[in-house]
């Protein structure tokens, strides 16, 4: 399972993105946030959930640990931008 420290920060640049447009409330940040955590967790969407999102579209492109990896330095690089 994919270890997220809770920070908000992929949920605050959704912008980067045109596969969130759906839940960006304008300034890339997304509808259901609600301080750094999601007001809608156990229903978000698929394009939120990080392992199921693998077995759906990426486990035949990609193995799951590059998959993590790109996770996780995209992750980095959110918080890095913040600083």
């Amino acid at each position: 399972m994919f270890e997220c420290d809770c920070c908000g920060c992929c949920c605050k640049n959704l912008d980067k993105s045109e596969l969130y447009a759906d839940l960006d409330r304008g300034d890339g940040t997304c509808i259901y946030l609600a301080g750094n955590l999601c007001s809608i967790y156990d229903e978000r969407p698929l394009l939120c959930r990080v392992d199921e999102c693998y077995e759906r579209y990426f486990c035949e492109f990609m193995e799951y640990e590059e998959y993590y990896r790109l996770n996780k330095e995209e992750c980095k690089n959110l918080k890095n931008m913040e600083e």
